[in-house]
């Protein structure tokens, strides 16, 4: 009898593992574009400086009071947005090479080549002309900056900070502009690679 007894528990184990299994359940679609949103996000803030990304995603929750929003965080909110689209805009100029000694050195492209920040060394002519500002330079801080405004867009926090209470146009405005823009001037980053290396972005060497 007790032979039988241990075979019958043997059996029942199975079945029970098999009955204490979650049941799998399928993304319904506000999942799915949440989860669409975080991605394109992920994707759109690779082509934007490290740097004023992160300080973005950080202090937007903190700024908007999760957004909750009274006319002051509106304010600030306001402000950093544009500190952090002006940053990314301002540092699409930056450029960066490694010396001879190992050390990397960040300047700023200008119509001569790149100047040194901190002044540390200076580059030979024919090197900096290299590093010289040009036309598609301005067109990728506007990049920069129009790519921001679609990560700024894509932010539940900062959308419901100046819009609480959108009307069903400006609802559908903000739900596809964000999207165009991610696609178009992602699009124009594959088809005009920037060549610069500047302050949030990896390093090259001379």
């Amino acid at each position: 009898m007790e032979i039988k007894v241990e075979n019958a528990k043997d059996e029942q184990a199975p079945l029970l593992a098999i009955t204490l299994l979650p049941e799998s359940v399928e993304k319904t679609l506000i999942q799915k574009a949440i989860s669409q949103t975080f991605e394109s996000t992920a994707h759109l803030a690779n082509l934007l400086p490290t740097g004023s990304v992160l300080a973005f995603q950080l202090l937007s929750p903190i700024f908007t009071n999760q957004g909750d929003c009274d006319p002051v965080s509106r304010a600030i909110t306001a402000a950093l947005v544009a500190l952090c689209g002006f940053s990314c805009f301002l540092l699409s100029f930056t450029d960066s090479f490694m010396d001879g000694k190992g050390n990397v050195c960040y300047g700023f492209a200008t119509t001569r080549g790149l100047w040194i920040i901190d002044g540390s060394t200076t580059l030979p002519p024919e090197l900096a002309a290299k590093y010289r500002l040009r036309f598609i330079d301005f067109m990728h801080a506007f990049m920069s900056l129009m790519v921001f405004a679609a990560v700024a867009l894509f932010d539940q926090d900062v959308v419901n900070c100046f819009y609480p209470s959108p009307s069903d146009e400006t609802t559908e405005l903000l739900t596809t502009l964000p999207v165009a823009f991610g696609v178009v001037f992602s699009m124009l980053f594959v088809a005009f690679p920037t060549r610069r290396h500047g302050i949030g972005f990896p390093i090259s060497t001379i």
